[in-house]
């Protein structure tokens, strides 16, 4: 059991936050509760903070919309919290097509998929870039949040929180790509969001910090991360992982015999030396 707790550790509590965060989204919108209600666009914490998606106020501002004092402070608030601990521990640790993605991920290991020799990836990481921006034109030019109506991340959480929408359809659409056309399609090469959240991530404090004198080159770290260009510099130096294309998903720690890879508070005055 201990083993299984250190090996996944991780992985439980991501599970826990995302699956335990949707109940609450469902208990506020069946039985009333006032601890979280809305969604993942627009949330308010008992009735009184405020939370947006800075994402969605920038295409409502694109768009042309007003936008009320509230919307502009819970943005703010969901800004500086993703600062703090990492831009993408969004995609990681709250939003809920990680656990379908993740399965598609699994499932590829378990019929064998990923040990496939000579398959080349037929996308760049840097199509959720050009997504983002388009996603912002679009809405500018159609004066409507463009991304938010075909979200699938809105849409599965609709279809879970309040029974509506084409939910099931969007799961099933993206866990079929992941498994099928490209791995780690949607989060790591698509999603506009995941795009914007690595934008403010390259500036966050909490990261995975890799010690090079501890490390064996096992590689098992490489192999489970899902954005595993991050990890460049293993068997090669000391460093943390500045790129805010992490998701701080911390697989990596898990699988690391070596305790060569954990979480640290970064130092900005070597950020700065590094030039990342």
């Amino acid at each position: 059991m201990k083993k299984v707790w250190n090996n996944y550790r991780y992985l439980i509590l991501r599970r826990v936050t995302q699956i335990g965060l949707l109940f609450l989204y469902f208990g506020a919108n069946i039985w009333g509760w006032t601890l979280l209600r809305g969604d993942l666009s627009a949330s308010m914490i008992l009735d009184t903070v405020p939370m947006s998606d800075p994402y969605a106020l920038l295409q409502m501002f694109s768009a042309g919309a007003l936008l009320a004092s509230d919307v502009l402070i819970g943005a703010l608030i969901v800004t500086l919290f993703y600062f703090l601990i990492g831009g993408r521990a969004f995609c990681s640790w709250v939003c809920p097509i990680n656990m379908v993605t993740d399965f598609a991920e699994f499932v590829r290991e378990l019929i064998g998929m990923n040990q496939l020799t000579g398959v080349k990836q037929p996308a760049s990481r840097n199509l959720r870039y050009w997504v983002l921006g388009l996603s912002l034109i679009v809405s500018a030019v159609m004066g409507v949040a463009a991304f938010e109506f075909i979200s699938p991340i809105s849409m599965m959480h609709r279809g879970i929180v309040f029974g509506i929408g084409f939910g099931w359809a969007a799961v099933t659409i993206i866990f079929l790509f992941d498994l099928f056309v490209l791995r780690h399609g949607w989060c790591g090469h698509i999603c506009p969001l995941g795009g914007f959240y690595s934008l403010l991530g390259k500036f966050s404090f909490i990261r995975v910090h890799h010690s090079e004198e501890k490390c064996t080159l096992c590689m098992k770290c490489k192999v489970v991360c899902p954005e595993n260009q991050v990890l460049h510099m293993i068997g090669k130096e000391s460093l943390p992982v500045l790129s805010g294309e992490c998701t701080n998903c911390a697989r990596c720690i898990e699988v690391c015999d070596d305790d060569a890879l954990n979480f640290s508070i970064r130092n900005i005055m070597q950020s700065k030396k590094t030039g990342e």
